[in-house]
């Protein structure tokens, strides 16, 4: 048994996680959301802040969660990057004073490999029996990347976006209609409930769809289209209830279509060979959106790929337990940090950059 305790403060969730190889025996999250709301997004100094008050509770709650003490922990795991500095900067203090305290390995990990590795949390099947390559798909607030899984620890980014992720440019999509923070989750609500009342059709504002006429630029782009959106929202004011859930949906419904466009040009190019029956681990926040969920799943079954995702909705979103799951296959490689005490934060660390 390798039991994992695994901290995430990568931006504004202070998270906690206990896992046992593959499985979850507590996770942890105290979201900061309400209290950024009234900023529209994500206020670095005031995440820092809250996570330094919120730490020593969180990761001593999921110890108490786990039934597990400190004693019994086989290595602490730490979130290093991408995310915000000043954020990643708690957890990682917190990480290494617990590991240097109770004598136990310390493993940096990266936050796009916790949330790509999310669907294995509980995995049902022997890992061995996974085929590589396989393909994955990070849908979050900052990141838009279609992966190529080479073996696990092994990744090679094949497309990702030159600009805004699709979940900034959900987010900002809502803060045009005065939805509030945070965006994705808000548009998400509306086109469940326009579906319900019948109103909001996504087929009344004719949105550009990104890089049309461009299929040998194989990237994401979301810049042009949240200008275009914005010259419409303005251009339609004053807004009715009616209008916002047609822009609402409208935009949604573009920028998923980019989203599948982009992933199927990718998977038909060339560039690599897949095995039969390959697999597509897709996780992220905005994963959470069952529209998006579906339209994956309709393109992994054209290609005969079978699409998985996490099993929980506190794994997509930011959260310890992910981190702790690619934790497990570090620890089995015994990729330990050597110097424990100059481990410091990377930002801007790139999934592709693992093992360089």
């Amino acid at each position: 048994m390798t039991k994992i305790l695994a901290i995430d403060t990568s931006c504004d969730e202070t998270s906690a996680a206990v896992t046992d190889n593959l499985s979850i025996l507590s996770n942890i999250i105290w979201s900061q959301a309400s209290l950024h709301t009234q900023y529209g997004g994500v206020l670095p100094s005031l995440a820092q802040r809250e996570h330094k008050a919120r730490i020593d509770f969180v990761i001593q709650k999921a110890l108490t969660s786990a039934q597990c003490l400190m004693p019994n922990i086989s290595a602490v795991a730490v979130t290093q990057g991408p995310g915000l500095a000043i954020a990643l900067e708690v957890g990682i203090s917190k990480a290494k004073e617990l590991a240097i305290k109770y004598h136990k390995p310390l493993i940096a990990v990266n936050h796009i490999e916790g949330h790509l590795l999310s669907p294995l949390a509980n995995f049902k099947f022997q890992i061995s029996n996974f085929k590589f390559p396989a393909l994955g798909l990070v849908i979050s607030g900052g990141h838009t990347e279609l992966i190529k899984i080479n073996k696990i620890g092994d990744y090679e980014i094949l497309t990702q976006t030159q600009d805004d992720a699709l979940g900034e440019a959900l987010d900002k999509a809502a803060r045009m209609l005065g939805l509030g923070y945070p965006g994705g989750a808000i548009l998400e609500k509306m086109a469940k409930l326009a579906c319900l009342r019948r109103q909001g059709d996504p087929k009344s504002y004719a949105l550009p769809l990104p890089m049309a006429g461009k299929e040998q630029d194989n990237y994401f782009s979301y810049s042009g289209l949240k200008t275009a959106f914005y010259r419409l929202v303005e251009k339609e004011k004053p807004l009715t209830k009616e209008k916002i859930y047609n822009l609402a949906v409208s935009f949604q419904s573009t920028a998923f279509r980019h989203l599948i466009r982009v992933s199927s040009l990718t998977i038909r190019s060339s560039a690599y060979s897949l095995v039969p029956s390959a697999s597509l681990l897709v996780g992220g926040g905005v994963a959470a959106n069952v529209e998006v969920r579906k339209r994956i799943r309709k393109m992994a079954k054209e290609f005969g790929i079978k699409a998985l995702f996490p099993n929980s909705k506190k794994l997509y979103g930011d959260n310890a337990a992910m981190i702790g799951i690619a934790a497990y296959f570090k620890f089995q490689r015994k990729e330990f940090v050597k110097d424990i005490a100059s481990l410091d934060r990377l930002p801007r660390f790139s999934i592709s950059d693992i093992g360089i």
